[in-house]
């Protein structure tokens, strides 16, 4: 599994599977984000089937895909709400973590400074410095 930490309580992934739930839970996690949009994915990976795989290892499961065009400040927020803002610890996936972890920090804006939240990015390896000017614009 490749399972990337951009907070104590907050990671991003590339696609996970059903028959990691166990795993994942045996490794702290407590809730699962998916971002990724069941268009993208084979029936095997769709949130129904993630859902039902999580809830079967005792995990939580929240749902909000995500697409470069549907990332808007309210369904940003709605991400948060239900993955960052929670208690235990959020593990959000997409197709390669990216699309998470840009929600993370678009989540994140007006939170933490432009600096600490690009670091975390860079820490889990990605790249996000084109959105330092947004970033800083709404630096808390």
């Amino acid at each position: 599994m490749d399972i990337r930490q951009l907070t104590p309580r907050y990671y991003v992934a590339p696609q996970i599977s059903p028959d990691q739930m166990t795993a994942l839970k045996e490794a702290g996690i407590t809730r699962i984000l998916c971002n990724r949009p069941d268009d993208e994915v084979p029936p095997a990976y769709g949130a129904g089937q993630m859902q039902a795989a999580a809830e079967t290892a005792g995990l939580e499961f929240a749902l909000q895909p995500l697409t470069h065009a549907t990332m808007n400040e309210e369904v940003i927020a709605h991400n948060r709400s239900i993955g960052a803002d929670c208690d235990g610890v959020t593990l959000a996936y997409c197709a390669s973590g990216t699309r998470s972890c840009i929600a993370w920090a678009l989540g994140q804006a007006g939170l933490q400074s432009a600096d600490d939240i690009l670091a975390a990015a860079r820490a889990a390896g990605y790249d996000l410095d084109n959105m330092r000017p947004y970033l800083e614009q709404h630096a808390p």
